[in-house]
C-alpha cells in the first residue's frame, strides 16, 4: 500500500469518527439540527476526499508559480470578511457561498506554509535549495514576518485568536526549518518575550477571561470556566472503555457547549473512553509519522518544507485542541482537524494532505 493511500485511509477514519461523534452530540437536540449537521459533514468529507484526490495528482510544484497570487486572494478574502462576513457568537469569520459558509482563516494557515516554503527557497535550473542561511536580519525575519503578519492580524481581529496563534507558530517553525541563523531566532524570541505583557492590553475581555480560567479553572465555574469544567468531567467520566454510543451524559444532556465543534474530543472520549482516545491519537500520530517520512525522503527542499510545514501544522492544531479539551491549554476556538464540524477546516485539511501525498510521489527536483 503506497503512502498516499495510507494517509487517505487514516484521514477518512478520523472523519468517520467525527461524523459519528457529531451525530451523537446533536441527536437529542431540538428539531432536525443533528440530521442537518450530519448530512452537511458527510458532504464536507466527500468534497474533501475529492480535493485530496485532485491535489495528490496535480504536481505540487505548480504552487511555486501561483504562490503570490493565492496569497493575495486569501488576504482579499480576509478583508472581505469584515465587509460581508457572517457574525456568529460575536465573531465575524465566515463568508456565505450559496449553502456553504467558507472560513478564509483556514485557508490562511495553508497558504502561510506554501508562501514561506517558497520564500526561503530558490529555484535554479536543476535544483531547489534553501537560501535562508545567507539572509540578513531584514530578509530572514522582518520581511517574511510582515507578509505573515498581515493575514495573522486580520484573523485575530475577526476575532479568532486560536487560528492567528497557529499562523504565528507556523511562521516560527518555518524559520527554524529553513535554517535561518540562530541568532536571528533568538532576537525574535527576545522581542516577543518583551511584547507579550504589552499584548495583554489588546486582548478582548473574554480572551483575558479564558487565559485566567486556564491559570485557575475554578475562578469562574459558571462563566468562562464552565465549558472546560464540563469537558474535563466528560473525559474523566468515560473511564477506560467509555459509556457507549449515545450514552454520554455531558453531551447528551446538553451540559457541554460546542460538543460537536471545539469540544468534540470530549464528546468522543466520554462515549469511547481512554481506549477510543488512544486509537484516535494513534491515527493522528500515523498521519504525522507518514508526513515526516515523506519530508525525510524527498530531495526537493521546497517539497521538504511543504511536507514538514503541513505535518507540523496538523500536529500542532490537533495537540492544542486536545489540550484545550483537557484544560491543559486556554480555550481558543480551534477545531480538531478532520473531526470537528465545519466544512472549511475539513476540506482545507484534505487539500493539505493531498499536497503532502503528492510530495511523496514526486521524487525528482524541478
Amino acid at each position: 500500500m503506497n503512502t498516499s493511500l495510507k494517509i487517505l485511509i487514516a484521514a477518512i477514519l478520523i472523519a468517520v469518527i467525527g461524523i459519528v461523534s457529531i451525530y451523537s452530540s446533536t441527536s437529542r437536540k431540538e428539531g432536525e439540527l443533528w440530521e442537518t449537521l450530519c448530512q452537511r459533514q458527510m458532504i464536507h468529507v466527500i468534497m474533501g476526499i475529492l480535493a485530496f484526490w485532485f491535489f495528490s495528482r496535480f504536481n505540487y510544484r505548480w504552487l511555486w508559480d501561483w504562490t503570490y497570487f493565492i496569497y493575495g486572494v486569501v488576504v482579499c478574502l480576509l478583508f472581505l470578511v469584515f465587509i460581508l462576513g457572517i457574525v456568529r457568537l460575536g465573531a465575524q469569520r465566515w463568508l456565505s457561498l450559496v449553502w456553504f459558509n467558507f472560513q478564509p482563516s483556514e485557508t490562511a494557515k495553508l497558504i502561510t506554509i506554501i508562501f514561506l516554503a517558497k520564500y526561503f527557497s530558490m529555484k535554479s535550473i536543476g535544483d531547489v535549495r534553501l537560501l535562508a542561511s545567507k539572509f540578513g536580519l531584514w530578509r530572514a525575519l522582518v520581511l517574511p514576518f510582515i507578509f505573515v503578519g498581515i493575514p495573522m492580524f486580520l484573523i485575530i481581529e475577526q476575532p479568532d485568536l486560536g487560528s492567528g496563534a497557529i499562523v504565528f507558530l507556523i511562521f516560527f517553525i518555518m524559520l527554524y526549518l529553513s535554517n535561518v541563523k540562530l541568532r536571528y531566532i533568538i532576537i525574535f524570541l527576545a522581542i516577543l518575550g518583551f511584547l507579550i505583557p504589552l499584548g495583554w492590553n489588546f486582548l478582548r475581555d473574554y480572551q483575558k477571561d479564558r487565559i485566567m480560567v486556564f491559570l485557575n479553572p475554578d475562578i469562574d465555574p459558571l462563566g468562562a470556566g464552565y465549558t472546560v469544567i464540563q469537558s474535563k468531567i466528560a473525559i474523566g467520566s468515560g473511564g477506560f472503555f467509555g459509556k457507549g454510543r449515545l450514552s454520554g451524559t455531558q453531551s447528551q444532556l446538553k451540559f457541554l457547549p460546542e460538543s460537536h465543534t471545539d469540544f468534540i474530543f470530549a464528546t468522543f472520549t466520554e462515549e469511547r473512553g481512554f481506549a477510543g482516545a488512544i486509537i484516535l491519537l494513534g491515527l493522528y500520530f500515523f498521519i504525522i509519522q507518514q508526513g515526516m517520512r515523506i519530508a525525510e525522503r524527498t530531495s526537493d527542499h521546497y517539497g521538504k518544507l511543504l511536507a514538514l510545514g503541513i505535518t507540523l501544522q496538523l500536529g500542532m492544531q490537533a495537540g492544542v485542541n486536545i489540550a484545550m479539551n483537557m484544560g491543559m491549554a486556554p480555550v481558543v476556538g480551534l477545531p480538531l482537524p478532520l473531526m470537528s464540524y465545519g466544512g472549511s477546516s475539513v476540506i482545507v485539511t484534505f487539500i493539505a494532505l493531498g499536497i503532502l501525498a503528492n510530495v511523496s510521489k514526486t521524487r525528482a527536483v524541478f
